[in-house]
């Protein structure tokens, strides 16, 4: 089962990247409160830490394709049927909301004359739409060509922390958070985006800061924590698609509730009711 960000379709990475890092205007901290909380943040438990990484990747693979082996979804492509065309990738790229076009792209720039470039014209012209237009059968069969060629492997993975990753990262950091922060920042953009709409990641980390404070403004991580899972499952529960919010219940909540905040193995946890565990 892999279940998607519902973006709005019109959105463009750029947006997303733009808006990602943005922060809703407010009185800064004291300097040695904010000073403090990101010492916390980078003291070793970071998302960035290649082990933490392959944790993080390995928990969204296991809600995005049932599955911890996340490199196995390189060669991923199916239409899930939620209006954006082609769901495909490490973290779901999509035909219809501009990611999947400008990873093409990108990995044209870097190895003109790929099996995927000829689909180029097609990809801008169904980008906004859920067309398979110029696409279809022969699209996803290179796609899963392509996979196998370490240069696109990159390209999925460089976009995966332009768009996603890296700005998640960041503005959790900022926030004060540790690597569960960082994760649940992570996999919120990935599923909802960051566009302008009432469930992206923007609004969700919006409505948290209403509820509670980050330790970067003086507050409580596992109480903001709290409030931020609180306000994902709500903007969740908001579209038919991700109705399940398992991975917030069976597999976040759990860290959370156990003070696992540097997302410390083992970890034991459920998505869709199927278990996964990290020694």
């Amino acid at each position: 089962m892999h279940l998607r960000r519902l973006a709005p379709a019109l959105a463009v990475p750029s947006m997303l990247l733009a808006l990602a890092v943005a922060a809703p205007a407010q009185a800064a901290p004291p300097a040695p409160v904010l000073a403090a909380a990101q010492q916390r943040a980078g003291s070793g438990v970071d998302l960035t830490d290649p082990r933490k990484k392959e944790i993080a990747m390995q928990i969204l693979s296991s809600a995005e394709n049932s599955s911890l082996d996340w490199r196995a979804q390189y060669r991923y492509i199916e239409d899930i049927k939620d209006g954006r065309g082609y769901t495909a990738g490490i973290v779901g790229f999509c035909s219809g909301t501009g990611d999947m076009l400008d990873l093409v792209e990108l990995y044209t720039q870097r190895k003109p004359g790929n099996v995927l470039a000829k689909y180029l014209p097609a990809l801008r012209k169904v980008n906004g739409t859920d067309s398979h237009a110029g696409l279809g059968s022969a699209f996803e069969k290179d796609w899963r060509t392509a996979a196998k060629d370490r240069a696109f492997q990159q390209a999925q993975e460089d976009e995966r922390d332009r768009v996603y990753f890296n700005p998640a990262v960041t503005q959790a950091k900022t926030d004060g958070l540790r690597a569960l922060g960082q994760f649940a920042y992570f996999d919120a953009i990935v599923m909802h985006g960051d566009g302008g709409d009432p469930e992206s990641f923007g609004a969700i980390r919006r409505n948290a800061l209403k509820k509670a404070k980050p330790p970067a403004q003086g507050g409580d991580e596992t109480a903001y924590l709290n409030a931020f899972l609180d306000a994902r499952k709500k903007a969740m529960q908001a579209e038919e698609a991700h109705e399940d919010t398992s991975r917030v219940d069976t597999a976040q909540r759990v860290f959370l509730k156990k003070g696992n905040l540097d997302l410390d193995p083992p970890l034991s946890w459920k998505v869709y009711g199927d278990p996964y565990r990290i020694d």
